[in-house]
């Protein structure tokens, strides 16, 4: 029982700092938010590759930087739900794909693709044109994920996420 209480707590640990982290990574580079999206704490988008436990951690800063920094409410809603859906597309791909390298490419399309959402939130909220914002938001979440893939495939030799938390 108390083993069980401790893994409990390491995970709202470990997740509540990679929240932290994520919020902290928006600030490095310009673009966090609009139509061009150079976050580079979407590289953490790339844990759960390793390690599903670490959704939690992602999304919620994700939910934390879009309320406070992004464009509110309705980023909250679009860019949490992007997330939370790339996310769990990607940790159920993970059960066919055993292939870390493969996970990470499919992670990388699927937060490219999936930025459609962005697009339709910023068209709705910063009366933007749908097309041209999603290519411009999907170019820079393919850069971004592209970049990081093999740097966090790279840290992951060396740190094993799947054997935190």
């Amino acid at each position: 029982m108390q083993q069980k209480r401790n893994s409990s707590v390491r995970t709202i640990a470990g997740n509540a700092i990679i929240m932290a982290l994520y919020v902290v990574l928006c600030f490095i580079l310009p673009y966090q938010s609009g139509a061009i999206q150079f976050r580079l704490s979407e590289s953490l988008n790339h844990l759960v590759v390793f390690n599903r436990k670490f959704i939690w951690g992602v999304f919620g800063g994700v939910v934390l930087y879009n309320l406070f920094f992004g464009y509110g409410p309705m980023d909250v809603i679009f860019g949490g739900g992007q997330t939370l859906l790339a996310l769990l597309a990607t940790i159920g791909m993970s059960r066919f794909v055993k292939n870390e390298k493969w996970r990470l490419v499919f992670n990388c399309l699927f937060f490219t693709a999936s930025m459609f959402l962005i697009a339709l939130m910023l068209m709705w909220t910063a009366n933007l044109p749908f097309w041209p914002t999603y290519g411009t938001t999907a170019l820079s979440e393919a850069i971004i994920m592209a970049i990081s893939a093999p740097i966090m495939y790279g840290v992951n030799k060396i740190v094993k996420f799947e054997q935190r938390l």
